[in-house]
């Protein structure tokens, strides 16, 4: 007989609504009416998480995606107990933490052997238990030349990895995670991760985060969010290939033009597999192809184009652009539609954030598409460093032992 597995988590229907206000325009009218209709005019309500219903086994590592705005941090939220369900019952099972901000509890004044037992104790840790563990906090954080040290002299880099170091060193029954493994350089961020990684055969485990490729290392199962809804509930690979697709382009141009028309502006970008058709995952190494869709609403001469890959920190990594190859184009007023190639994509693994950007006589600016699509690039060729570069090797001779 198959054991039924123990449920640590459970949401049932909940739904989270908030009230937003507005400012009053006129208080010129009297009376219980008027008032009351002036009170519903200046408020609104909207519905952050609405009917969500699922459940998390024991043992379990879930992932929740999504785009800013999803309702992801407030289902997080609803299971810290940091806010209370408009409707609906949140069932927890067993020891739960949260680590929702990292470095929550720190106080600048304090040092940082104060601070360590200071945010242990927030966030659950018995004082015995954090003395136990106060040696392997301090060196997972690299920081013992300082520890003694007042918080409000440490980096910003030295601050978040102590933060991350006590609260990787609890032992809950659930740990709830939000966005809080990308802090700290690449080299931290990887410690991160693996941390988080042996706790996986220790708890149960909710993490929410736009780093997609951390999200596929880490969750067993995930959750799409959007508009307060979940849309996909599948293994990793399922739900971050339909998340892909469900952010494939948003326009969020940057460019805001006298009269409010812009003369060019970019409507679509989307990724091909070599057979050209939609892809979602690509690998380093493999080839990538991007299809464009433009709008010119007027002649334009020696127009050009860009792709920029940004990774979660925000910093650019890659850029694809018309302007080094001297290839430009003449724009003819309607629609177009343009195609890139790369034979071997050169980006590491994780999760990229697109910019497109199209020019005119390769300086003007005519829209920036910023944010605009996501990319998922996963393993394929091994390399070591930033990037994979392609090349070739050419053997050109050997000398033979006499």
């Amino acid at each position: 007989m198959t054991a039924i597995p123990l449920i640590d988590l459970r949401l049932d229907h909940i739904s989270k609504r908030y009230r937003i206000r507005h400012e009053q325009q006129s208080a010129a009218e009297s009376g219980w009416a008027a008032r009351i209709d002036r009170w519903r005019k200046r408020h609104s309500e909207f519905w952050a998480v609405r009917n969500v219903s699922f459940e998390v086994p024991t043992g379990q590592a879930l992932g929740i995606i999504g785009h800013n705005g999803a309702g992801k941090s407030t289902i997080l939220k609803l299971l810290a107990g940091v806010t209370h369900p408009t409707a609906g019952e949140i069932t927890v099972r067993g020891r739960l933490a949260a680590l929702l901000e990292v470095g929550s509890g720190f106080h600048p004044e304090l040092t940082g052997r104060e601070n360590v037992f200071l945010s242990g104790s927030i966030l659950g840790m018995r004082r015995q238990e954090i003395r136990q563990k106060f040696d392997s906090i301090v060196d997972f954080a690299d920081v013992e030349e300082f520890i003694d040290v007042p918080i409000k002299r440490y980096s910003s880099g030295m601050v978040v990895r102590l933060g991350f170091s006590v609260a990787a060193h609890l032992e809950p029954d659930i740990l709830l995670l939000d966005e809080v493994l990308a802090v700290g350089d690449s080299a931290f961020q990887k410690k991160c991760i693996d941390r988080v990684l042996s706790l996986k055969n220790q708890c149960t485990i909710v993490f929410i985060s736009h780093d997609l490729h951390a999200v596929q290392q880490l969750c067993d199962r995930v959750l799409v969010v959007s508009a307060g809804q979940i849309v996909e509930d599948a293994p990793a690979d399922v739900a971050i290939a339909a998340y892909n697709k469900l952010v494939r382009f948003r326009s969020s141009s940057k460019i805001v033009p006298e009269g409010g028309v812009r003369t060019a502006e970019i409507t679509s970008l989307e990724f091909l597999d070599p057979q050209g058709a939609p892809a979602f995952v690509v690998r380093t190494g493999h080839p990538l192809h991007i299809r464009i869709r433009f709008v010119a609403r007027a002649h334009i001469r020696n127009g050009g184009f860009n792709i920029l890959f940004e990774d979660q920190e925000g910093t650019l990594q890659c850029q694809f652009t018309t302007r080094l190859s001297e290839q430009f184009f003449d724009l003819e007023p309607g629609e177009g539609m343009l195609e890139f190639s790369c034979e071997e994509l050169g980006l590491q693994p994780g999760s990229y954030f697109i910019d497109a950007t199209v020019e005119e006589h390769g300086h003007k600016l005519l829209d920036w598409q910023h944010r605009c699509s996501v990319l998922q690039v996963n393993s394929g060729r091994d390399l070591t460093g930033s990037f994979y570069h392609p090349h070739r090797w050419r053997m050109i001779g050997t000398r033979r032992e006499p």
